[in-house]
Formats: structure tokens, C-alpha cells, sequence
């Protein structure tokens, strides 16, 4: 193969993008035990979940939405309304997501990234641990990478 000449395209191919992931999943798969013991269980699929406060007129008021996998609760978004800020609903939508995600769905950690202008401080709070940072993300911002270690409620 040395001295053989490959042809390099750019563009977005929904095929090729297809065969990628999927190539890239069979080899993530063959070099980890990890995973390979993960394919084909229910954790392996991704499941939406999203929790919604809406206000006395049916008004969004507040949304979280994430997905699970791999026994992880991956939060997405996390938005309430500016009028109902520090009334403690980003505490209740994350609290009822990290509550299903634990309770229905035996996840056992939870992860989130936010920006440094956004709410680093307030899943501190909340019992996030700050594992990474990236500087310049975009140039001139912060993200942080956050994660918790989820625990079921015991019964009544």
C-alpha cells in the first residue's frame, strides 16, 4: 500500500456517514469487553427522555431534555423561563430526570456539559462533579464537562 494514491473527497454522504458509524461501532465493539458485553442489551439503546413544567396557563416554563444510554443519563438541555428563575424548577427537572433515569431506567450516572455562562454553579449544587474543562469552546468560552453518581430513592 505504500506509495498508492487515495482519493480524498469532503462533503456530507448520508451512506458513507452510515457505513462510517457503523464500521466505527464494530471496531469500538471487537477492541472493548466493556462494550461487547453492552451490544445487544437494553442499556445499548438510546432512549429519549424530557421533562416539561409548564405554567398555570399551559405556558413552557421550564424543559430539560436528555437521553440515556450505557446506564448513564446524558443531559442535553436545561432551560427555564427568566420569570420563573431561582424558584427552584432547574432543581426539580433535573432531580425528576435524574429520578427516572435511576429509577426506570437503573442508570448510575449522570453527565452534562455547560458553559461557563451558563450553569457550572448550579449542577455543583446539584452534586455534578467537574471533570473536564475546555477552554476556547467556542474561542472566548469555557465548557464544562460535569458528572454525578446516580442513586435510586428507597420505597416510602
Amino acid at each position: 500500500m505504500v506509495g498508492r494514491m487515495f482519493l480524498m473527497e469532503t462533503g456530507v454522504d448520508k451512506e458513507r456517514l452510515a457505513a462510517l458509524r457503523t464500521r466505527l461501532s464494530e471496531t469500538n465493539t471487537a477492541s472493548s469487553p466493556e462494550l461487547r458485553a453492552l451490544r445487544g442489551t437494553p442499556d445499548d439503546h438510546e432512549l429519549p427522555l424530557a421533562v416539561w413544567l409548564l405554567d398555570p396557563a399551559g405556558a413552557l416554563a421550564g424543559g430539560l431534555a436528555a437521553h440515556t444510554w450505557g446506564r448513564w443519563l446524558h443531559v442535553n438541555h436545561l432551560w427555564v423561563d427568566a420569570r420563573h428563575r431561582g424558584a427552584g424548577l432547574g432543581a426539580r427537572l433535573l432531580a425528576e430526570a435524574e429520578r427516572i433515569a435511576a429509577e426506570d431506567r437503573a442508570c448510575v450516572s449522570s453527565r452534562v456539559e455547560t458553559w461557563d455562562f451558563q450553569a457550572p454553579g448550579f449542577y455543583r449544587t446539584q452534586g455534578y462533579e467537574l471533570v473536564c474543562v475546555i477552554p476556547d469552546y467556542p474561542e472566548g468560552v469555557k465548557e464544562f464537562t460535569l458528572t454525578k453518581r446516580l442513586t435510586p430513592r428507597s420505597p416510602g
